[in-house]
């Protein structure tokens, strides 16, 4: 049973989606996005299986869909149209797999698996081979008469009189998805910016928006397209047997079908499907939300039958949630390397993305007055590159006044050390580079894999060697001897070896790897790579000048000015002097040795830009050997970038590069181009 908050949680949480509801379906006007919403549906529906006493006929988990708008004509459906039930895992799937085989009594079903378009459902009445009246879904059992804009839409046949040698029913009904095609969508919205209009937040609302206009010709310009998906034909003459069949008659009618349909033997195949169009999707010049899985025989179909919202053999299948909505439960301050005060959320845990979700950053100050994030608030969190837990944005609508806004703090939470904000900089930074967060994080930076790539020391090991004052900088890692590792936890004898010959391996590192690790303000792991291959060993960076550092291409005037100010700051300097004792600095030889690595230039003057996962190759080793062959890897898509190279679950870059007409290369392409 539910507690009286989480009571009072589920009545806020159903208003909440009511008023949303309403502004999406009705209006078509978006308060929020379509996964946000979801996020929010999916906690309601959790709330009344725990409790099913509670669920009212105002619920939105009770609606189909909306009601329709008083502007069109109402229609009563002959036959109702459904929404779908929805699985979003590999184990809801075969769940939803199993109880059919079991009602059935059957070891195997055969499915048809179909892309979700994200569009507008609608049906089409067709008499003597004429399209008389097209509707909206509404809310399932009367919709809107839009016949005069479905009349507009040239992929809708208005009648079937050119049909030869197929026999055509006399009265039948077809079902489909009016969708606006993605460079349809950004043409309408960048027309509408011209025009001082409010733009469309989806193809999916434009497509709705379009279709609800009083006057026809506006619909006309849109461009909308439509894909079947269903018929409804009661002629003993035409005996289809199977879903697949209905498909392929209503393709010979001259209905527009998706070419991305599936006869699944079983639910291993329908769970392949799906698996495959999860990114495959994201290439299509149409939007989808998932995977629709109907049973393929009718008999199967009648014998399964509805419920009173859904019918029991199908549905729609939805890739996991990349956003969650949980609780602030804290927020705390968290101190970095140079200094930064990050406020952190501490949140109920949550499994978002495959992984269970307990923090999240709130980046800095500005971010948090900006978001208005407060303790006990209700938030939809995400994972920016599918990495890092971050705040979408509160949803206010839940708020019950118990709310805490933070305090940020006006001292340092580590060493209770003095804080400034400094002019043309967003963050607050402790001033006291002895502060012990600070150093911890210095020494976290310098052992990193991308750095000195130190193996053994991590978090609890570096605590204990600040906290116990036996280092005080990165340089101390080289000096540390047997005697006072023994004094740790969990340290012992072997583990001191492994270590200890980790340290030492560690000197050999890349020249570009140490200026990484030295932790320079605004330096990467990039900027690190062209700092070596310009300067060649510690010496010459040292020495350039301001100018000297600005001409290097890739490298700005700010990175410019925070380099030459780490080289010329005494404490850095020391610093460095202890790690040329201890011979920690790559020579010039070891960098001479990288350089002879390169192999050609056949890549002189090309930019590569890199996208999501890559399946073969590390990022860093598809870099190098960019780079061997006379080529850049650049951090962002312009007009003067010659490749995108994408691997799994690309980002926003891929999208730029299809708007630039960029030349975009699979990770097979690309290793394809090495080879050439």
């Amino acid at each position: 049973m539910l507690t009286q908050d989480e009571i009072n949680e589920y009545k806020n949480l159903k208003k909440t989606l009511q008023k949303y509801s309403y502004s999406y379906y009705v209006l078509d006007n978006p308060i929020i996005s379509d996964e946000e919403y979801d996020v929010l549906y999916r906690k309601l529906i959790k709330f009344e299986e725990i409790d099913p006493s509670i669920v009212t006929p105002d619920s939105p988990s009770q609606r189909v869909g909306d009601k329709p708008l008083s502007q069109f004509e109402q229609v009563i459906h002959n036959y109702p149209l459904y929404s779908l039930d929805n699985t979003i895992t590999d184990e809801e799937l075969y769940n939803f797999d199993k109880r059919i085989k079991e009602f059935l009594d059957l070891e195997e079903i055969e499915y048809v698996a179909e892309l979700k378009i994200d569009g507008l459902a609608i049906n089409l009445i067709y008499e003597n081979g004429n399209f008389i009246q097209g509707a909206t879904r509404g809310d399932g059992k009367i919709g809107e008469n839009v016949t005069l804009n479905l009349r507009t839409i040239k992929s809708i046949p208005l009648n079937l009189s050119f049909l030869d040698n197929i026999k055509i029913p006399k009265n039948f009904e077809v079902r489909g998805e009016v969708f606006l095609p993605k460079n349809k969508f950004e043409s309408l919205n960048q027309e509408r910016l011209k025009e001082n209009l409010p733009t469309f937040a989806n193809p999916r609302n434009a497509a709705a928006g379009s279709i609800r206009q009083l006057d026809p010709s506006i619909t006309a310009k849109r461009n909308l397209d439509i894909f079947l998906y269903a018929g409804i034909i009661n002629d003993p003459e035409i005996n289809l047997k199977t879903h697949y069949e209905m498909l392929s008659y209503l393709k010979q009618l001259g209905f527009k079908i998706n070419e991305n349909i599936k006869l699944c033997k079983n639910i291993k195949e329908v769970q392949e499907y799906c698996h495959l169009w999860k990114e495959k999707g994201k290439t299509l010049d149409y939007a989808t939300d998932g995977v629709v899985i109907k049973v393929n025989l009718f008999e199967y179909q009648n014998i399964l039958g509805y419920t009173s919202k859904i019918p029991k053999w199908a549905t729609a299948f939805k890739y996991p949630p990349e956003q969650e909505v949980t609780i602030v439960e804290d927020i705390i301050v968290q101190v970095g390397r140079l200094g930064t005060l990050t406020p952190v959320a501490v949140l109920k845990p949550v499994k978002i993305a495959g992984s269970i979700v307990s923090r999240a950053t709130l980046h800095n100050y500005d971010e948090l007055q900006k978001k208005d994030v407060r303790i006990g608030d209700h938030v939809i969190i995400h994972k920016a590159g599918e990495i890092i837990p971050e705040i979408v944005r509160v949803i206010t609508e839940l708020r019950t006044g118990n709310e805490i806004i933070f305090i940020y703090p006006n001292k340092c939470p580590s060493c209770g050390g003095e804080v400034e904000k400094f002019e043309n900089d967003v963050s607050i930074r402790c001033i006291n580079r002895n502060c012990q967060d600070q150093i911890k994080e210095r020494i976290k930076h310098f052992v990193s894999r991308d750095a000195m790539n130190i193996e053994g020391i991590g978090d609890s090991l570096i605590s204990q060697l600040v906290s116990k004052n036996l280092i005080k900088d990165f340089s101390g890692l080289y000096s540390l001897d047997k005697e006072e590792l023994l004094q740790l936890e969990r340290m012992g004898e072997k583990s001191i070896n492994k270590l200890t010959l980790n340290i030492e391996s560690s000197k050999n590192n890349p020249f570009a790897n140490f200026i990484y690790a030295l932790g320079i303000k605004y330096v990467g792991k990039q900027t690190s790579e062209l700092l070596a291959k310009n300067f060649k060993n510690l010496d010459n960076l040292k020495r350039a000048d301001l100018d000297t550092l600005e001409s290097v291409e890739g490298v700005g005037i700010v990175t410019a000015k925070s380099i030459n100010d780490y080289f010329h700051d005494e404490e850095n300097l020391n610093i460095l002097e202890k790690l040329y004792e201890y011979n920690v600095v790559p020579s010039q030889n070891l960098e001479k040795i990288i350089n002879n690595n390169i192999i050609n230039d056949n890549f002189k003057d090309l930019k590569f830009v890199f996208t999501g996962t890559l399946e073969t190759l590390s990022r860093d080793k598809a870099t190098k050997e960019v780079e061997k062959r006379g080529g850049k890897v650049v951090g962002s898509v312009t007009k003067n970038t010659s490749y995108v190279v994408t691997g799994e679950e690309p980002g926003s870059k891929y999208d730029k590069a299809l708007k630039l007409n960029i030349k975009v290369l699979t990770e097979n392409e690309f290793l394809k181009l090495l080879d050439e």
